[in-house]
Parts: structure tokens; C-alpha cells; sequence
């Protein structure tokens, strides 16, 4: 097993500095050539963020593929793709999965993609060793191969499952308000339509032959990538072949550590992921989910001077009138309690949301305490991070 470096691995301008965590400095952003489950055990315990596997499909071809002019059609049919049974591919399947879920953080997640060849087997695998599954995500291909035989429906689609390291894992990178304001405000749907790798983006050889038989396109690995993780994140892929992986985390301003034992891809990819130009870090901010946000109690207002007793709240249209008090309730009335429980009772409702329900006056305008709880959060260095 080695370690091919980069030339080009200075990238403090395009992410943030890992922090001194348990990823060793000498692996981020290489590519290890090797076997992935020794590769893998070689790695820290709990130590990156995100795995991208594209592991063998086991297609169990039988023999070549033609067209109906009699052309070849490339298939997969390399050594790395063969094995003797189901039995022999099950037990590789659960020996690189434990290995990913040994180097895989408590908050991260792990994403394979497969075709019905093997995804329903590594399903299986994953669950019985204690991921769980958060989504299965249909890539949806534009230009799919045809079914040449006519014995079949088209295979026009692979199967990606997304998982978290176990049930109870808590703290998973999900990038939701940033996937729906990409996709028009609606939430992002778990088909995702592109094309297969195609015209310039498909690593040739000089023969004019493609390089890896299954390189995935760019544009389904940038998606993977601002869904599930933070630019900064260490993305694994034990089978890098081509590198799609390493060329994106680049360009995103993500780091990478690739595991590949054919050094024919090694060198592909190698050539590739130098020549990406990384992404300007200005424009790698994701949109922040308000769930992220760290929670404001409403006595912070007072305590930071924003806000004093005694100060009359009202709501925008001025029907209703509130009490700012010294312990950080509000007073209607005979009535005293939260800004939220407040905000509902005067309206006789069984909930309100008494950051926008309320109001204060300034220079004879209403403006809402919600800007006085952003002004918090930016004190804080923590509004919209």
C-alpha cells in the first residue's frame, strides 16, 4: 500500500483549514493505492465526514455485449468486476463496509451507488451491520444506454442509498434550505435527473478509448456533495477509479481521500484533479437551514441592552399591546408568560411564534424583535453560518 500525493495540495484559499483532528495531514487530499479494506483499517477511527462508495456491480456477464450492426458495446468486464458467486461478493461487501463505518465520523453518512445487480445486496449489508438508511436516491439517466436484446425494459436509472452510521446518529450534515432554494423553492425530490458521462468531461486514453468504464459525471457527485456536507469536509471514496470524487471536492472546496489499487486510474486521476481550478470560497456559502441557527432566549434582548423593562410591545398592525419585564416575560393584562404563550393568547390560538409576532417602536416605525435577535446571532459570529 502507498500514498500518491498531489502536486498541487496547497488549498487554503479555496476551503477552510481542517481541523487538527484525528485525519491524518499526509493522507487528506491523496490518493492510496492499495486494497480498500486495508487502506481503510490503515485510516483513524471516526475520522472523516462523508463516503462516497461506487463499489464492483458483479454484473455477471456472461459473455460480450454487441449492437445490431454487430459493434462491441463496452461493458464491465475487468478483473475488479468478477466474482465467483453471490456468497463471494456478500462477504466483500460487509468487509469494506465495516471497515467504512470503523473510519466514519458519529455524524457522518454514507452514500452508495449500484445497479439492481448489487444495490439490493449492499442494502441488506448495511443494515445488518447498523447503518441506517436515510433515503434511496434514483439517478435518473437523460441518454441511457439502449437494451439491445429487447428482452428488457431500458436500464435507464441507478440506485443510490444514503445512510447515517447508525440509528440514533445525530448531527448528519443535510443541506435542505440550500437544495430548495437550487431547485425554486421546492423541496428537492429523491429522482435526480442527468446524463451519463459524456463528450468532453469522459477521461480518453490515447487510443481514444475510455479510460474507466463507469465514471460518473461531475454533476451527480456536486449534488451528493452540498447535499451532505460543509466545505472544510473530508469526502472518502475507497474505489476512486477515475477520480470524479477528488476533481469535485476540489472545485467545491471539500478535501478528499481517495483508496485505488489500479495504477492505470491512479494516474488518471492523478492528472485530472490537478487541473481542477478550485471554486472561490465566497461563493461556497451554503444557505443556512433555521434549524442551525443557535437559539436566542428572549431575556438576551435584555440582557444585551437591546431591549429594557418596561418597554411596550405591540404586533403590526397595533391591535394587541404587551409588557416587555425585567425577568424576560411579557404582561397582558392579568396575564404574564413567554413571548410565544402571549402572542397566543390574545389572539386565541393555541401557539404563535412571538419573534414575529412582536413588535417595538422606533422613530414611529414597528420593527420586529426578530432583527433584534439576528443582531444577537451576528454578535455571536454565527448568522447564517
Amino acid at each position: 500500500m502507498s500514498v500518491v500525493r498531489l502536486a498541487s495540495r496547497d488549498r487554503a484559499a479555496a476551503a477552510p483549514k481542517l481541523p487538527s483532528s484525528r485525519v491524518l495531514p499526509d493522507v487528506v487530499d491523496t490518493i492510496i493505492k492499495g486494497d480498500c479494506v486495508t487502506a481503510l483499517e490503515s485510516l483513524p477511527e471516526k475520522s472523516v465526514d462523508v463516503i462516497f462508495a461506487d463499489p464492483p456491480y458483479n454484473l455477471q456477464l456472461d459473455g460480450d455485449l454487441h449492437r445490431p450492426d454487430q459493434s462491441k458495446v463496452d461493458a464491465v468486464d475487468d478483473h475488479w468486476d468478477q466474482f465467483e458467486s453471490f456468497q463471494a461478493y456478500d462477504a466483500f461487501t460487509r468487509a469494506w463496509l465495516l471497515a467504512a463505518r470503523r473510519v466514519l465520523k458519529p455524524s457522518g453518512t454514507i452514500w452508495v451507488i449500484g445497479s439492481y445487480h448489487n444495490i439490493f445486496r449492499v442494502g441488506t449489508t448495511l443494515q445488518d451491520i447498523g447503518f441506517w438508511i436515510l433515503n434511496d436516491v434514483i439517478w435518473r439517466k437523460t441518454n441511457p444506454m439502449p437494451n439491445f436484446r429487447g428482452r428488457r425494459f431500458q436500464n435507464a436509472h441507478e440506485t443510490m442509498i444514503w445512510a447515517s452510521r447508525d440509528q440514533n446518529a445525530k448531527g448528519y450534515t443535510f443541506n435542505y434550505e440550500a437544495l430548495k432554494a437550487a431547485n425554486d423553492d421546492l423541496q428537492m425530490r429523491s429522482d435526480w435527473l442527468f446524463p451519463i458521462c459524456n463528450g468532453g468531461e469522459r477521461l480518453k486514453d490515447d487510443n481514444g478509448d475510455k479510460v474507466h468504464p463507469t465514471q460518473k459525471p461531475e454533476a451527480l457527485l456536486a449534488r451528493i456533495m452540498m447535499a451532505s456536507t460543509k466545505p472544510g469536509d473530508v469526502v472518502l471514496d475507497p474505489f476512486f477509479g477515475s477520480g470524479t470524487t477528488g476533481a469535485v471536492a476540489k472545485r467545491l472546496g471539500r478535501h478528499f481521500i481517495g483508496v485505488e489499487r489500479e495504477q492505470a486510474y491512479i494516474d488518471a486521476a492523478t492528472a485530472r484533479i490537478e487541473a481542477v481550478e478550485p471554486a472561490d470560497l465566497k461563493t461556497l456559502k451554503i444557505v443556512a437551514s433555521k434549524r442551525a441557527e443557535p437559539r436566542v432566549a428572549f431575556v438576551t434582548l435584555l440582557d444585551s441592552g437591546l431591549l429594557k423593562p418596561g418597554t411596550a410591545l405591540t404586533d403590526k398592525k397595533r391591535r394587541w399591546a404587551a409588557t416587555v419585564q425585567a425577568d424576560g416575560s411579557l404582561s397582558h393584562g392579568n396575564d404574564q408568560a413567554s413571548i410565544h404563550r402571549i402572542g397566543a393568547k390574545v389572539q386565541g390560538l393555541d401557539a404563535c411564534n412571538g419573534w414575529t409576532f412582536w413588535h417595538y417602536e422606533e422613530n414611529g416605525s414597528l420593527i420586529s424583535i426578530d432583527t433584534l435577535r439576528q443582531q444577537v446571532r451576528q454578535s455571536m459570529g454565527t448568522a447564517g453560518a
